[in-house]
């Protein structure tokens, strides 16, 4: 038995396959772990998503940013965005079992001495405590309140964490550290304007993950969203973004030696953009 770990698919289906194909996934044999934005922008979340319904039992899946955007968009609370591919999948006729299975997904997932989430975790976090500000938001999700908080979920503020923090304050941050997080102020607070290299980071900003005393580094950290960041695989760090939607390669991990995989974008996939060589 293998575990892969794989970076952001975002309906990249053709590739999905393709890299596969490539590990030799054996759906009963091997697990995979997905680190989230399962959909959108690329041209097939539908087929995603059938595929990831139909084999659950070898999947462990965070939500990402779009994951969530489209359960807003499902349920009208948002308009969908100009680069948004999601209407086949909204079209669908199985679309709300689809989405009634992803809004029960993981926020964050745990396993020996790795922890998975889809962009970051506050440096304030233990990994205990990352686990359970994620379970707080999963609850909502999966209980009959999940429309209210998909309703409010959106927003930059507070972007500090506290224990104080309650209600949709508290949720909002929780949710936004592990689906948007890349860069904090040295004193952990986020910012969200930042998208780009390491190397451009603004002054005054630091990455999540390098900031000093982050109550996380005991864990291996597995995770995407940061698609300018690239491959990272550090001791305690796997960041696995490498930006298959823009035209770069999709990326696989294997836990068990961290051996690397990678296939290039299908062209079916990518979007009009260039990636960076």
């Amino acid at each position: 038995m293998a575990t892969y770990a794989i970076g952001d698919l975002q309906g990249c289906f053709r590739t999905f396959t393709h890299l596969l194909e490539t590990i030799g996934f054996n759906v009963g044999r091997d697990r995979l772990w997905l680190v989230g934005d399962l959909i959108n922008r690329g041209p097939d979340s539908l087929a995603v998503l059938r595929w990831a319904m139909q084999h659950e039992k070898s999947l462990e899946v965070v939500l990402g940013n779009h994951d969530l955007h489209t359960l807003a968009v499902a349920e009208g609370f948002v308009e969908a965005h100009r680069n948004d591919t999601l209407k086949p999948l909204l079209d669908a006729p199985d679309a709300r079992a689809l989405l009634d299975w992803l809004r029960t997904r993981h926020m964050a997932y745990a396993e020996d001495d790795y922890l998975m989430v889809h962009a970051g975790v506050l440096p304030q976090w233990s990994p205990a405590q990352a686990l359970a500000c994620a379970r707080e938001v999963e609850a909502v999700l999966r209980g009959d309140g999940y429309r209210e908080f998909l309703a409010h979920m959106y927003g930059n503020q507070p972007n500090h964490w506290s224990d104080d923090l309650h209600g949709m304050s508290r949720l909002r941050v929780i949710t936004n550290a592990l689906t948007r997080l890349r860069v904090c102020t040295p004193e952990g607070g986020m910012d969200f304007r930042f998208k780009g290299e390491l190397a451009d980071i603004p002054p005054g900003l630091i990455p999540w993950f390098d900031l000093p005393g982050r109550k996380s580094v005991d864990r291996t950290l597995v995770f995407g969203h940061w698609s300018a960041l690239g491959l990272q695989v550090r001791d305690n760090l796997i960041a696995l973004d490498t930006g298959c939607l823009w035209g770069g390669a999709l990326t696989a991990i294997r836990l068990e030696d961290r051996r690397v995989f990678q296939v290039p974008c299908a062209s079916e996939d990518a979007i009009k953009k260039i990636w960076r060589v």
